[in-house]
C-alpha cells in the first residue's frame, strides 16, 4: 500500500508546467502521452486498493459494534446477577466481559487506524482524478498549440525551436503558451479546493456519528433507553 501510495504523490506532484515547456521543446506531446498512461494505470490500483480498505472499515466498524453491544448487555447481567446472589455465574459473566471489552476496544483501535488510511486513499484518488483530467486537458492544448507553432516555422526559418517560438518569436504563440500555463494553476487550486471539501465531509460525518453516541450514553444514564 505504501509503494502505491507513493507513485501516486509522484504522479500528483508532477510539474505540468515542465511537461509543457518539455512539450514544446521536442515539438511532441509524448511526454504527456506516457505521464497520462501511468496515472490511468495507477488510479486503476488507487480505485481497488481504496473499495478494499473501505469494505474493512465497514467490517472493523461492524465487529466493534458487535463486541461492544456484547459488553454492554454482559455489564447489565452481571449486575442482575450479583442481586440474585449467583455470584458463580456472575463471575463468568465477568470474565466473558473482559473479553468482549477487550476485543471491542481492539476493533475500534483498529477501525479508526484505517478510517484513517481510507480517507488519505479517497484524497489521494480525488487528487490524482483532476490532475489526469487537466492534464488531457491540456494535451489537446497543446496538440493545437504545436501545429501552429509547425506552421509558423515554415515562414520564420531563423527561429531554432518552439522554445524560442513562445519565449520571444511569436505574440499570438507566447500567448497560447502564457494561457496554457494559467489554466494549470487554476486547475490546481481547484484541486486544493476539492480535496478540501471532501476533508470537510468526512469530519463532519465523523463528528455526527460522535454526537450520536455522546447522546446515547446520556439517554442510557438517564433510563432514556434499553
Amino acid at each position: 500500500m505504501a509503494s502505491l501510495l507513493d507513485k501516486i504523490n509522484t504522479l500528483i506532484s508532477a510539474n505540468l508546467h515542465a511537461m509543457v515547456d518539455k512539450a514544446l521543446q521536442s515539438n511532441s506531446v509524448a511526454v504527456m502521452d506516457e505521464y497520462i498512461r501511468q496515472a490511468e494505470d495507477n488510479l486503476d490500483k488507487l480505485e481497488d486498493a481504496t473499495a478494499t480498505v473501505g469494505g474493512e472499515v465497514k467490517t472493523l466498524k461492524r465487529k466493534a459494534d458487535e463486541y461492544a453491544a456484547q459488553a454492554a448487555k454482559l455489564d447489565h447481567d452481571i449486575d442482575a446477577l450479583l442481586q440474585q446472589g449467583r455470584d458463580d455465574l456472575a463471575s463468568a459473566a465477568q470474565a466473558k466481559y473482559n473479553t468482549s471489552q477487550r476485543m471491542a476496544e481492539q476493533y475500534q483501535q483498529q477501525y479508526e487506524r484505517q478510517q484513517a488510511e481510507y480517507k488519505t486513499l479517497l484524497e489521494a484518488k480525488l487528487k490524482l482524478e483532476a490532475k489526469l483530467t487537466t492534464t488531457k486537458q491540456e494535451r489537446e492544448e497543446m496538440l493545437a498549440l504545436l501545429d501552429l507553432a509547425k506552421s509558423k516555422e515554415l515562414t520564420v526559418q531563423t527561429m531554432k525551436s518552439i522554445d524560442d517560438i513562445v519565449g520571444s518569436g511569436d505574440a499570438d504563440i507566447a500567448r497560447l503558451g502564457e494561457s496554457i500555463r494559467g489554466r494549470l494553476d487554476k486547475a490546481s487550486a481547484r484541486s486544493e479546493m476539492m480535496a478540501g471539501r471532501l476533508d470537510d465531509q468526512i469530519d463532519e460525518a465523523l463528528g455526527k456519528t460522535e454526537l450520536d453516541s455522546q447522546l446515547a450514553e446520556r439517554k442510557k444514564r438517564l433510563g432514556m433507553s434499553s
